[in-house]
């Protein structure tokens, strides 16, 4: 078993395939230099090589003249210091006598588990097993991040319900983001396993494998289901968030507007008495005073008419007296014996 770490090096103490018959070639964070190697060494295409360094690049099968190769979808690790803005890379899979090459232009925690065989009884001791068996421990770890990002979300739902923060929504936009990366990457992934039942090229060698690869698909499919679930729950949030930030500050653009009409009138009053000409009771020594009085006075006036307190009063009553009616009612169908109301 070889496994690449940004060289084509260095091999598993003992040098042992990972099961008898073929040797696993793991190359991750592969450079310039690595990719010449594998043309030269394994003779992969340099068409191949660039399709998988594609990050667009959908899951498919395709047959050479030497070597059978496969695309796969991978979930990644993630990079940022909250670990939700999760990504997916594709992974070449190669094919090629008693060898298996994998090439992935990063790093990823699928390829991890099977390097440090952290994984659990999975058919490998064939090539077409060991492809299976990545596809279904991807589709485990495509599952499992699913329940993280649902659990983020919920956290990031309960710090929102607080305060309304960029931070916050930057983080569910995150989440939305990877949701929609790992449905399109499961979906390419899902006719790529049906198509591996078919297809002349990758031919199943048992029954065990074949009940493996349709129990795959089952997953693939319960992952897909969440994954969309997932996001419709997210969509509705974000849109529901949306609206209470613009009713929020349809609040506060009342509460202004309010404000400065309530404050127009004194503002009228005292510039009018504040005119240079002959005005009504200007000679009178408290007439500075009145104005004062009158202003306050039809400032606190105008306020209470303009506000809405009087109008959720009259709602609060209208719900309290229609939550009476309806209890009163509920009183009467018990000592009627009549069924409760819906």
């Amino acid at each position: 078993m070889i496994t690449i770490r940004n060289n084509i090096a260095s091999r598993i103490p003992g040098d042992t395939p990972i099961a008898p018959g073929y040797t696993w070639v793991d190359a991750r964070e592969i450079t310039r230099d690595d990719i010449e190697e594998l043309q030269e060494e394994y003779a992969i295409d340099s068409e191949l090589l660039a399709d998988i360094m594609d990050m667009d690049e959908q899951s498919r099968i395709e047959k050479d003249d030497d070597y059978v190769a496969l695309i796969v979808r991978l979930p990644a690790f993630a990079d940022d210091s909250h670990g939700i803005n999760q990504y997916c890379v594709p992974l070449g899979i190669v094919i090629k006598d008693n060898t298996i090459v994998t090439v992935c232009q990063s790093d990823s925690v699928v390829l991890e588990d099977f390097a440090r065989n952290r994984f659990r009884k999975y058919p490998v001791e064939t090539q077409e097993g060991f492809v299976i068996s990545l596809m279904a421990r991807a589709t485990m770890v495509f599952i499992r991040l699913l329940k993280y990002l649902n659990r983020q979300k919920s956290l990031v739902e309960e710090e929102l319900h607080r305060s309304v923060k960029n931070d916050e929504l930057i983080q569910l936009l995150s989440i939305q983001k990877s949701l929609v990366y790992f449905t399109t990457s499961l979906t390419t992934n899902e006719i790529l396993m049906e198509k591996l039942q078919k297809s002349p090229y990758f031919k199943v060698n048992n029954e065990e494998e074949r009940e493996f690869l349709e129990d795959i698909i089952i997953d693939n499919k319960q992952a897909i289901e969440m994954a969309n679930i997932y996001s419709s729950i997210l969509t509705g949030t974000m849109d529901a968030f949306a609206s209470v930030i613009s009713n929020n500050l349809s609040i506060i653009m009342r509460r202004l507007t309010v404000i400065s009409i309530a404050f127009m009138f004194p503002t009228f009053l005292v510039g009018y008495y504040g005119m240079n000409v002959k005005l009504p009771f200007a000679e009178n020594p408290y007439m500075m005073y009145w104005v004062i009085a009158i202003s306050l006075l039809t400032g606190i006036v105008s306020t209470l008419i303009l506000s809405d307190r009087r109008s959720r009063k009259k709602v609060e009553r209208k719900i309290e007296s229609e939550r009476k009616r309806r209890e009163r009612r509920r009183r009467l169908q018990r000592k009627k014996g009549a069924p409760k109301e819906a």
